[in-house]
């Protein structure tokens, strides 16, 4: 069977392709959203915590000999813990100056990340093996589906909905929405603002290692990993509305189906059609899809 003359395997395999990579958009531009929407801090950084979460997966598999399940977990929270640090040590001082000099100061923590896993490990990539419990591929009949890349998917889009259902419809959440906006309020209420800024950084960085690790399997774990995504997943952040958790979530795995199909019908605009969306996006809603105008 054909559809527009590509055969439907082929077909199905894109959308998968597009639903994996469209996974990492969201998990990634979910933690942007987080920390912007909450934080007002454009975090450059975000690309190279994605890649040292990776990393940490594949240390702790060659040096410690644990598994990919322990790494899920224990990446994300080293990596939460790092943030947290340069929450409290660094970006504090800038939450009232211009977004400008967030913005240097997360480039500049990329730069020297990426050096230091370049000058320790190259660039060449290191290899991590799936997990045996997801290895193999199931046969729905029309197409063979990976067992791991239909992981991804279903662990991505999971944590994706719990992050955001815990930031829009609990009373943790308003706490988090009312400390941002107005601190002083929420502190005479006997809450710990600047802890829970603290912890919200954290949180949004932790989404970064959590994709890192997902990611590990399916790529070749790189110091350049995060580099080469970053620049798309800020692409789709725009394009979702800057700040917006839905937006993030629906963005990124919309952006990942559309770019996997248009490997198929157009493959020449395939690397800049999430760029030329986000053009025409802000030429008719300069806010994103699920901004707020202001």
């Amino acid at each position: 069977m054909e559809i527009f003359g590509v055969p439907l395997q082929a077909m199905m395999s894109q959308l998968l392709l597009g639903l994996v990579n469209g996974s990492f958009y969201a998990m990634l531009s979910l933690g942007l959203a987080v920390i912007f929407g909450l934080l007002n801090v454009i975090n450059f950084s975000h690309g190279a915590l994605y890649m040292v979460g990776a990393f940490l997966a594949w240390m702790g598999l060659t040096y410690f000999n644990l598994n990919y399940w322990v790494m899920l977990v224990l990446a994300p929270l080293v990596v939460g813990i790092f943030g947290m640090i340069m929450e409290r040590t660094m970006l504090r001082w800038l939450y009232k100056l211009d977004h400008l000099y967030g913005l240097l100061l997360t480039f500049g923590i990329t730069l020297v990340l990426e050096g230091v896993f370049r000058s320790v490990y190259g660039v060449s990539g290191q290899p991590y093996s799936v997990p045996d419990q997801l290895a193999g591929a199931t046969n729905l009949g029309f197409m063979i589906l990976p067992n791991y890349r239909a992981w991804i998917v279903v662990a991505s889009v999971t944590v994706c909905l719990l992050t955001w259902f815990v930031i829009e419809k609990t009373k943790l959440g308003a706490y988090l929405r009312a400390g941002t906006e107005n601190p002083k309020l929420v502190e005479a209420f006997g809450i710990n603002v600047p802890l829970m800024v603290t912890l919200t950084y954290g949180f949004g960085v932790a989404l970064a290692a959590f994709a890192g690790v997902l990611a590990a399997p399916v790529i070749q774990v790189s110091p350049l990993m995060g580099s080469n995504l970053i620049i798309t997943v800020f692409a789709v952040v725009v394009i979702g509305g800057m700040g917006s958790i839905m937006g993030s979530i629906v963005t990124g795995l919309l952006l990942g189906v559309i770019e996997g199909f248009t490997r198929v019908f157009y493959p020449e605009i395939s690397a800049t059609v999430v760029f030329i969306i986000m053009a025409i996006v802000l030429l008719v809603r300069p806010a994103g899809l699920f901004g707020k105008e202001k």
